[in-house]
C-alpha cells in the first residue's frame, strides 16, 4: 500500500489532479445530466491540474532539492550527475530525500566530532611536545649559565654540571630519534626484515641487557612456568627486541621495589603467538588504559616516577606491532600490576 509521505512528484500531482477532476466532473453531470460533458470536463481538469502541479513541484521544489544535493556532495555536477539530477532525483519521494539529507547531516556531525577530537589531540600533542623539550633545554640552559658565571673555575662543580648537561643533551637526542622513528613508522618508510626466531631466546637476551637496571630496584626476571618450551615466531627480530626492551624497561620503572617482571608466551589460535610482559607495580587506572599508547601520554603517577623517558616508547611499540599486522593490548589494576601484550605470527615455513 502506498504511503502518502512516499509519493513521488508525479504520483503526488496525479493524486491531486484526480481529487480536483472527480468532484468537478460530478458537479457538471449533476447540473447538465450529460455524462460525456462531465467526462470531458473531468479529463480537461485532470490534464491541466496534472501538468500545472507537476510543473510547480519540479520548478519550485525539486530545483531547490537539486541545489541541496549539489551542496551535500560539494561538487559541480558532471554530465553523469546532471542526468541523475534530471531523471533520477525527481523519481525520489520527499521521504527519501529527507532520509538522504538526514544521512548527510549525520555524516557531517561525525566529521565535526572527528575534527574536534583531532584538534584536541593536536593541542595536547603540542603541549606535551613542548613540555618534553622544555625540561631538558631549560636544565641545559641553567647549567651553562652557571658555568659561564664562574662555576667553571671550580673543577668539581664544572664536571658535575657538564655531566648533568650531557645527560639532558642525551635525553634530547633520544627524543628527536624517537620522533623521527615514529614518523617513519607512520609513513611506512621503515621496512621490516622478517624471519623465524625463538621468542624465548629474544626475551632472555633483553632480560640480560636490562639486568643491571633491574638490580638497582631489586626486581627479578623470569619466564612464566609452562612457557619455557621454545616457540618460533615470524617477524623482524630487531624490532621485536625493541618492543620487548621498552615493555621490560617500563616494568622496571613502574614496578614494585623488590618485585618481579614475568614474561609469558602462548599459542592462541594455532597461527599466532601471544607474548605478554607482566609486573606487580603501581598499575594503571581504568580511565587511562585506552590512552597509554598515545604519543607523549603518561599518567601523573608515571610522569613523577620517570622524568627521563620521551613518552614515545609505547607509541613506537604499537606502530611496530601494527606494521607486523598484529595488535597490542593492556590489562591493569592499580596497586596490583600491569600486563602488556602483543601477538605475532607463528613459524612460517
Amino acid at each position: 500500500m502506498l504511503q502518502p509521505q512516499n509519493f513521488t512528484p508525479l504520483q503526488l500531482a496525479t493524486l491531486t489532479a484526480v481529487v480536483l477532476a472527480v468532484p468537478i466532473g460530478l458537479g457538471v453531470y449533476i447540473i447538465g445530466h450529460a455524462w460525456w460533458e462531465a467526462a470531458v470536463f473531468a479529463v480537461v481538469v485532470f490534464g491541466g491540474a496534472l501538468w500545472m502541479i507537476h510543473f510547480i513541484i519540479q520548478q519550485f521544489i525539486y530545483r531547490k532539492l537539486k541545489l541541496i544535493y549539489k551542496l551535500i556532495y560539494r561538487t559541480k555536477a558532471s554530465k553523469k550527475q546532471e542526468m541523475y539530477y534530471n531523471y533520477l532525483l525527481p523519481k525520489k519521494s520527499i521521504d527519501e530525500v529527507r532520509q538522504d539529507v538526514e544521512a548527510w547531516g549525520q555524516r557531517q556531525q561525525r566529521e565535526i566530532e572527528s575534527l574536534r577530537a583531532n584538534e584536541n589531540f593536536r593541542k595536547e600533542f603540542l603541549q606535551n611536545l613542548s613540555h618534553e623539550f622544555k625540561t631538558p633545554v631549560f636544565a641545559i640552559q641553567g647549567y651553562v649559565e652557571t658555568l659561564l658565571n664562574g662555576a667553571r673555575e671550580n673543577p668539581e662543580v664544572a664536571e658535575r654540571f657538564l655531566t648533568k648537561a650531557s645527560r639532558n643533551v642525551e635525553r634530547l637526542v633520544n627524543l628527536i630519534q624517537d620522533l623521527d622513528e615514529i614518523s617513519k613508522l607512520e609513513r611506512g618508510e621503515i621496512k621490516l626484515s622478517k624471519k623465524n626466531f625463538i621468542i624465548q631466546d629474544t626475551v632472555r637476551e633483553v632480560f640480560e641487557s636490562l639486568s643491571l637496571m633491574a638490580e638497582g630496584r631489586h626486581i627479578s626476571f623470569s619466564i612464566k612456568k609452562g612457557c619455557e618450551p621454545p616457540l618460533t615466531v615470524y617477524g623482524d627480530e630487531e624490532k621485536i627486541r625493541q618492543v620487548l626492551s621498552n615493555l621490560i624497561e617500563n616494568s622496571i620503572k613502574y614496578g614494585k621495589e623488590g618485585g618481579s617482571t614475568v614474561a609469558s608466551m602462548y599459542h592462541t589460535d594455532g597461527r599466532n603467538i601471544l607474548i605478554e610482559i607482566s609486573d606487580d607495580g603501581m598499575g594503571i587506572a581504568e580511565q587511562n588504559l585506552q590512552r597509554i599508547f598515545e604519543r607523549f601520554y603518561r599518567t601523573e603517577e608515571g610522569r613523577s616516577r620517570d622524568v627521563t623517558g620521551s613518552g614515545l616508547g609505547l607509541a613506537i611499540c604499537k606502530h611496530i606491532i601494527e606494521a607486523h599486522g598484529q595488535s597490542m593490548h593492556v590489562r591493569s589494576t592499580p596497586g596490583v600490576g600491569t600486563t602488556i601484550g602483543f601477538t605475532l605470527k607463528g613459524r612460517r615455513e
